[in-house]
């Protein structure tokens, strides 16, 4: 069965850190990108996408309110891909979403599609609720 698995989501106070999983099954991560949304309380239609990397070089990309305090890293060895969230504050509280994108070393070069093409995305988890209250 193929699926997405976050963990490490939990409360914690402003300023807080937090370092999110995202562990597939049923494929490997080398050949897939994979990018973070975080989506609030009206559902999958609230996603916003948070960090992505690509397959291959392993390039991270930040959207503007996580450069700095975000870091998204692969480990393709272990099957795994996280998020290290520093300086947490509470407009960061929502569900943290993986997503992952197929896209095999001879097609090039990837990069984050627009962030309305959320069907570019083969799979989703199930996400890992992160809340920031003081």
């Amino acid at each position: 069965q193929v699926q997405l698995v976050e963990s490490g989501g939990g409360s914690v106070h402003p300023g807080g850190s937090l370092r999110l999983s995202c562990e597939p099954s049923g494929f490997s991560t080398s050949n897939y990108a994979f990018s973070w949304f975080r989506q609030g309380p009206g559902g999958e239609n609230t996603r916003a996408r948070i960090a992505s990397i690509s397959p291959h070089d392993g390039t991270a990309y930040y959207e503007r309110s996580a450069k700095e305090r975000f870091t998204v890293t692969r480990d393709d060895v272990t099957n795994s891909v996280y998020l290290q969230m520093n300086n947490l504050k509470p407009e960061d509280t929502g569900i943290y979403v993986c997503a992952a994108d197929y896209f095999p070393e001879d097609w090039g070069e990837w990069s984050p599609p627009p962030e309305f093409e959320q069907s570019e995305y083969d799979y989703w988890g199930q996400g890992t609720q992160v809340t920031v209250s003081s």
